[in-house]
């Protein structure tokens, strides 16, 4: 496996919205972000690290205007924290090698999925396209739509 780490050179190739959300903890607007409505087959990864995080196998369209998904791809890149901000407590979700801010988990995803919604800002994802999940050097997540085809739950969302 490949090691994934904070990138100073990915770091240096962000937009400002990709700064601010990921490395200060910021949330882009709902429903005018990249992703949210993506409902291409593939897999998102860390915009800074390049670590796997999510697939389109599990994303569904919450109607909350961000990507949202019911588990990541491997619970070992992504770190929860309780989050206080705003006078609510959440769980904030980063990632684990990146140490990326992506967005916060909360309980209200489908319950035959495990009932979680993993409610991910687009600014901290790259997209990788199934079609390029070898030459990106992510051909070992293929698996994941094998048994679902090549469209998999992605279509849902």
């Amino acid at each position: 496996m490949p090691k994934y780490n904070k990138n100073p050179e990915a770091l240096s190739r962000l937009t400002p919205e990709q700064f601010r959300v990921t490395q200060r903890d910021g949330t882009e607007r709902p429903f005018d972000n990249e992703y949210w409505d993506n409902k291409e087959p593939g897999i998102y990864v860390d915009v800074v690290s390049g670590e796997p995080l999510f697939a389109s196998v599990h994303k569904y369209d919450s109607q909350s205007g961000w990507p949202s998904f019911t588990k990541p791809i491997d619970s070992e890149n992504i770190v929860e924290n309780v989050d206080t901000d705003h006078g609510m407590t959440r769980t904030e979700v980063r990632s684990s090698n990146g140490d990326s801010h992506l967005g916060h988990v909360f309980p209200d995803g489908p319950r035959d999925e495990g009932g979680l919604r993993y409610c991910i800002n687009s600014a901290s994802l790259r997209f990788v396209p199934l079609d390029e999940l070898e030459s990106e050097g992510y051909g070992a997540y293929r698996k994941l739509f094998e048994s679902q085809g090549t469209q998999g739950k992605g279509a849902k969302a």
